[in-house]
């Protein structure tokens, strides 16, 4: 007989052995396993399971310099984890005592104690760039709205208050853009201002041969953006129009102002809305209003300083988007009848 015969033999006995032995003992095995297991989902449940208010989609911070246990105690403070003690036993076990990487770390979804581990270890931060896109047209209002439901540090209040404060309306470039979902409102207010710098420098010698102040081209601009979301020479016909009509001391008499005084479109207003007493109202009051009404598309402010020189003097946009031009009053009323009833 070799030698793995015997081994073989030798396990069929050891096998028939623990059979007679665990025998008499099944029952008790039972329950100890049972026993096992229920404690073992206990111990999960209380400490290692994610918390039911996990903060998702927020982004919290461990400070620069945290020891183990400043880190377990914030953890536990945002409900990231259930305990601090386990955090700190878990990560003394697994020999990590001493690896703590400060930093802003972002959670997408629930996570268990065991993952949230590995990632403050390794510095897993999770701050995959958001993108978000400004539309032509949109207001400091729009886009503290936008960005405060896209970016957890971002106060959406804050913001409108700085951009007001420092007269910015008008000044914040709309584009696509891509920021960390920790970045405040005073990194998207410093980006957003630089950017219009830098497009607005792309046309500065149009921009210097019109006889304009850079102000007021940017509020007319501001108003071509919501009165002409069509193609540039649109655009650039609304200009003259509307420039013809500063020129002439008529009333530039556009609608697009409505929504930032009252809220309301072309569609909505009444007799009264057009009396409203606003500095924004050029139905009112001649001239410009006091200052941009939204945040215009470089096309808007090139058509603002590249008019095109025409006999309109009206111009009506029907539901559809399609534009009819009068030279006077009496004909721009027969559009109104013919395309807006």
């Amino acid at each position: 007989m070799n030698g793995i015969q015997k081994v073989l033999i030798a396990l069929v006995f050891g096998m028939r052995r623990l059979k007679h032995f665990l025998l008499p003992h099944k029952k008790l095995i039972i329950r100890t396993l049972l026993a096992l297991l229920f404690f073992f989902i206990i111990i999960y449940a209380l400490f290692i399971e994610a918390p039911y208010n996990f903060p998702t989609k927020v982004i919290i911070s461990v400070p620069e310099g945290s020891s183990l246990h400043e880190a377990a105690n914030i953890l536990k403070e945002e409900k990231v984890i259930r305990s601090a003690l386990s955090y700190k036993v878990f990560n003394v076990l697994s020999g990590n005592q001493t690896q703590i990487q400060a930093g802003d770390y972002y959670f997408k979804t629930r996570i268990n104690l065991f993952k949230v581990t590995a990632r403050i270890v390794t510095g897993q931060y999770d701050l995959t760039p958001v993108t978000v896109r400004i539309s032509e047209g949109s207001t400091v209002f729009d886009i503290g709205e936008q960005l405060s439901s896209r970016l957890s540090r971002f106060d959406g209040d804050a913001f409108v208050e700085r951009a007001l404060k420092e007269e910015a309306e008008g000044y914040l470039f709309p584009d696509t853009y891509e920021f960390l979902p920790n970045v405040d409102e005073k990194k998207v207010f410093k980006v957003m201002r630089e950017t219009f710098d830098k497009k607005v420098a792309t046309i500065t010698s149009q921009i210097k041969e019109f006889d304009q102040s850079f102000e007021d081209i940017i509020i007319m601009a501001s108003i071509i953006e919501k009165e002409s979301a069509n193609d540039f020479e649109e655009r650039q016909i609304i200009s003259g129009i509307l420039w013809n009509r500063i020129s002439i001391g008529m009333a530039l008499q556009v609608d697009a102002v409505f929504p930032y005084i009252n809220g309301k479109n072309t569609y909505e207003l009444s007799t009264d809305d057009l009396q409203v007493d606003s500095p924004y109202n050029t139905y009112k009051y001649p001239g410009l209003p006091i200052g941009p009404i939204s945040n215009p598309s470089l096309d808007s402010i090139l058509a603002a300083v590249t008019p095109i020189d025409t006999d309109y003097l009206f111009y009506l946009h029907d539901r559809d988007g399609n534009v009819y031009y009068s030279t006077n009053f009496e004909s721009h009323k027969q559009n109104k009848f013919k395309y807006l009833r």
